[in-house]
């Protein structure tokens, strides 16, 4: 008998355990070639059973073998819970069942490497925005509208607004004159899809939000705009008219702006805008990264690197101050595209931000078209767990307090903000950005809930979040072309646009009972808590 070692792996000892049902198992197969991560195996299992058939009792041996599903007891291929081997099933015979006595988090630090994942913190100590609610209801005092037939403006700006007192006019012979450029200002949808790259997505999945984006724009009126990720984008893509609703980001590795900046010569039109990206809500203080798995060759060509692990500093190297960013890097690229497009900066909330905002509302320039706010529900393809789940900060609390800092210096407005991580974290962001426009932002951009339309099963709990793999197995995030061929890039961007459709309808049934026909940014009085603490710090009534 084979001695039992207690340091050995077994299924025990992993997140989640592979039931099947040998009764209505043909062993056809499928569930095994489902599984990207290799976690189940056919295998020949012996079985004895003792019988005895005469009157008195004569005890004898039988033997058989018996095919079956195995789950292999390693780290490497531990079952990750996507659930694929039971959606292929054609007889529901196989599942994965969650294990409340896995001892993953101890055993996966094998070899000294920290854990990687993606997805979003797993530590979530409740959201402040699931005990905020929508109180002040317009109904004697002022009549509430009609969000049906009422013309709504809903639209939030991308660009430096200027103050009356600074607009560069000129009365001569009673006629208004420009006496200086203005700076660019774009009037957009208040959701930006925000920034997932080629290489963190597949192409097919990255394909399906634009095609979304560019319909809703066509065919709907929505003049929502979609982010590029860091990596750059196709040279057909950059040249063509659906870059109008493209916003470029560049951030700390520079990936992709090589192909970009030869592109703007041969642009028809001007992107949305720039997006400079200095942190991720997801894991603030570390650069990107994408591992060589998801290097593929047409990667490879839009990034201008080899295939190996993709590494962006933790910052951009030689801005070490908010002065030397605005002067670099936003002069930089406003430049680039002769001041016609406005340039925004992106940091992960933290308890800087404030001071952050604050010396960007200062800028002399006045350069500066937006600050994105990213909190630690962000979701990321690909970061080490230790970041994801104790490094961060909520962006309600945050967002809220620049615009309160803001309004104190008579500036609001003038710097739009945009605030991210978390938004529809519980499948509803019509009332996760109605609810933080309430308290200051101009708008919000949305990343998770996008892949999760497409088709993505991960989740806050455990399950999937494999995105660093390269092994996805909706074919959302990864390059393998057999698992990219699951994603129906129609169907993908088709369940896009009708959510956001879904969610404009939602946006103005909670801005109709409070009487506003257009964005309500900083109305904190329609709002109430049942925490005392959530009111105090974020200066909403208490209500009980």
């Amino acid at each position: 008998m084979e001695t039992i070692k207690t340091q050995d792996v077994t299924v025990n000892d992993l997140p989640w355990k592979i039931e099947c049902k040998p009764d209505r198992c043909t062993m056809c197969g499928s569930c095994v070639a489902a599984c990207t991560f290799q976690a189940i195996m056919p295998a020949v299992e012996r079985r004895s059973i003792t019988v005895s058939t005469g009157h008195r009792p004569e005890p004898s041996q039988k033997h058989s073998a018996v095919l079956m599903i195995k789950q292999r007891n390693s780290i490497e291929n531990a079952c990750t819970g996507c659930g694929m081997c039971e959606k292929i099933c054609p007889n529901q015979a196989i599942k994965p069942v969650r294990n409340p006595d896995s001892r993953f988090s101890l055993l996966a630090r094998k070899g000294g490497s920290p854990i990687k994942r993606g997805g979003r913190t797993s530590l979530n100590s409740g959201r402040t925005l699931d005990n905020i609610i929508v109180g002040r209801i317009s109904q004697m005092t002022d009549p509430a509208l009609d969000s049906e037939r009422h013309t709504f403006d809903i639209l939030a700006p991308f660009g430096r607004v200027l103050m009356p007192h600074e607009l560069p006019l000129s009365a001569v012979n009673g006629t208004l004159n420009l006496t200086a450029k203005l700076p660019p200002v774009n009037w957009i949808y208040p959701i930006i899809f925000s920034d997932m790259s080629i290489g963190a997505l597949s192409t097919r999945a990255w394909e399906a939000v634009a095609l979304a984006t560019a319909y809703l724009n066509e065919k709907h009126n929505m003049p929502v705009r979609m982010s590029s990720g860091e990596g750059g984008m196709p040279v057909k893509l950059l040249e063509s008219e659906q870059l109008k609703y493209m916003i470029l980001q560049i951030a700390s590795g520079h990936f992709g702006w090589n192909r970009i900046v030869k592109a703007i010569p041969k642009m028809k039109v001007d992107p949305a805008g720039v997006l400079i990206k200095i942190g991720q809500g997801a894991k603030p203080g570390d650069g990107g990264l994408l591992p060589a798995a998801k290097v593929a060759d047409h990667v490879q060509a839009i990034r201008g690197v080899p295939k190996a692990d993709l590494m962006s500093p933790p910052n951009h190297q030689g801005l070490y101050s908010i002065e030397e960013s605005v002067q670099k890097m936003f002069l930089s690229m406003n430049a680039a595209f002769k001041f016609r497009v406005p340039v925004a900066i992106k940091c992960a909330a933290s308890a800087t931000s404030v001071s952050v905002y604050n010396n960007l509302l200062r800028d002399p320039y006045r350069i500066c078209g937006g600050f994105f706010l990213d909190g630690i529900q962000g979701g990321t393809g690909a970061a080490n767990e230790i970041s994801l789940d104790h490094t961060g900060h909520p962006v309600v609390s945050k967002t809220r307090e620049c615009y309160l800092s803001a309004v104190k210096q008579g500036r609001q407005g003038q710097i739009p903000l945009w605030a991210g991580g978390g938004i529809g974290l519980t499948g509803n962001a019509a009332a996760d950005a109605f609810k933080v426009i309430c308290l200051g932002a101009n708008g919000v951009f949305l990343g998770k809930i996008l892949i999760q339309l497409l088709g993505c099963v991960g989740n806050e709990h455990g399950r999937c979040n494999a995105c660093n793999t390269g092994k996805c197995p909706a074919g959302i995030c990864t390059q393998d072309p057999r698992l990219v061929e699951r994603l129906d890039i129609d169907k993908g961007a088709q369940n896009i646009v009708e959510y956001m459709l879904a969610l404009d309808s939602e946006l103005r049934k909670l801005m109709a009972p409070i009487g506003n026909s257009s964005l309500p940014v900083g109305r904190s009085d329609a709002l109430v808590t049942t925490d005392q603490a959530i009111a105090e710090k974020l200066a909403i009534q208490y209500v009980c």
